[in-house]
């Protein structure tokens, strides 16, 4: 069987505060368009908050991953106060065409000490058999995918990872002053 990964990144920042202040989940649902786009600049381009049809919370995120525009309709498999797994049906718009890929990411945070945890961005996604026709009738291989995707997927994780945390402790400490 082919292993249909196509990019795997994980990356951590500190957050200085206690872990009981964080709220994953509620900074992810509530946070503004704006916000979301200094997460990541100038990448980051639109965002949204909405539910499926059986009531589940998504997060719709419109942002470049190296060439591409990419649409993710991430559902909320787990919406924790430390722990958010969302998995997207995911939109790719490139130069050659529109396709689709799968991606999981999750948010978590840990406990470091009593002032401070570690917040971890990690990011899969995977080939859809829409994707893999894509690539085949662009002659392209998965493996050529794989490399071209790991690279731009690894480079925008590592540049949101430390703003995401930074902007979940603004929402922690606003709440707290709240």
């Amino acid at each position: 069987m082919t292993d249909l990964t196509l990019s795997e990144s994980s990356f951590s920042a500190i957050i200085n505060l206690p872990i009981e202040q964080i709220d994953i989940a509620e900074w992810l649902f509530t946070l503004p368009e704006a916000e979301y786009q200094r997460c990541c600049p100038p990448d980051h381009i639109a965002s949204g908050i909405t539910w499926t049809d059986d009531g589940r919370r998504m997060s719709i995120n419109v942002e470049t991953i190296g060439t591409a525009l990419v649409v993710q309709h991430y559902i909320g498999e787990i919406t924790e106060p430390h722990l958010c797994r969302m998995v997207s049906q995911s939109d790719v718009i490139t130069a050659n065409g529109r396709t689709k890929t799968e991606v999981i990411w999750e948010l978590s945070v840990r406990k470091i000490d009593d002032n401070s945890c570690e917040y971890t961005n990690f990011v899969h996604a995977n080939a859809t058999e829409h994707f893999l026709a894509f690539i085949e009738a662009h002659g392209q291989t998965l493996e050529q995918a794989k490399a071209a995707r790991q690279q731009a997927s690894g480079d925008h994780n590592s540049r949101e990872t430390p703003l995401f945390a930074a902007s979940i402790e603004r929402r922690a400490r606003a709440r707290a002053k709240a």
